[in-house]
């Protein structure tokens, strides 16, 4: 990656968006270009969807719950996720160090749904134990991480 990819992929955190004009807007890189940039960094798998976000509590599903999952499991730690990422509601899964071994993050309709969540982590049988935190108030759930750097840090961070 170059300068003029970060420079988009940047703009693309901050705007929300991978609209070429909007994204000429931001960098004064041509149309053309961006086009060009983005199908390369499509074709790495940098970018790796144009998914619309959206706001959980706007569409029903504002209860998230961060849940500390111990486990005592054979194989590898990938399929054991698999079955935690089944669970549904269940929207991230981190394979951790220290006492825990997973945190999973879910977002449910409601606090009841919570009561069947934990119900269905401890019906897989590898689970020994779970710790969940409700989140009282989300003060940042920013989905792209470049929004959360300058672009200086990030063009010396990142670049070749």
């Amino acid at each position: 990656m170059d300068e003029r990819d970060v420079r988009l992929l940047k703009a693309i955190s901050d705007l929300g968006t991978g609209s070429p004009e909007a994204l000429h807007e931001e960098t004064d890189i041509p149309v053309s270009t961006i086009h060009y940039r983005l199908n390369n960094l499509r074709e790495a798998g940098v970018i790796e969807n144009d998914l619309y976000d959206l706001d959980h509590e706007k569409l029903g599903l504002g209860v998230t719950v961060i849940v500390e999952v111990l486990a005592d499991y054979e194989g590898s730690y990938e399929e054991f996720a698999e079955e935690l990422m089944a669970v549904e509601g269940v929207t991230q899964t981190f394979f951790t160090m220290g006492e825990t071994d997973f945190i999973v993050l879910a977002r449910l309709p409601s606090s009841d749904a919570v009561e069947r969540l934990i119900g269905d982590f401890e019906a897989i049988p590898e689970v020994e134990r779970t710790n969940s935190t409700f989140v009282i108030a989300t003060a940042q759930d920013e989905p792209r991480a470049p929004a959360t750097y300058d672009l200086e840090s990030l063009v010396a961070a990142l670049t070749d």
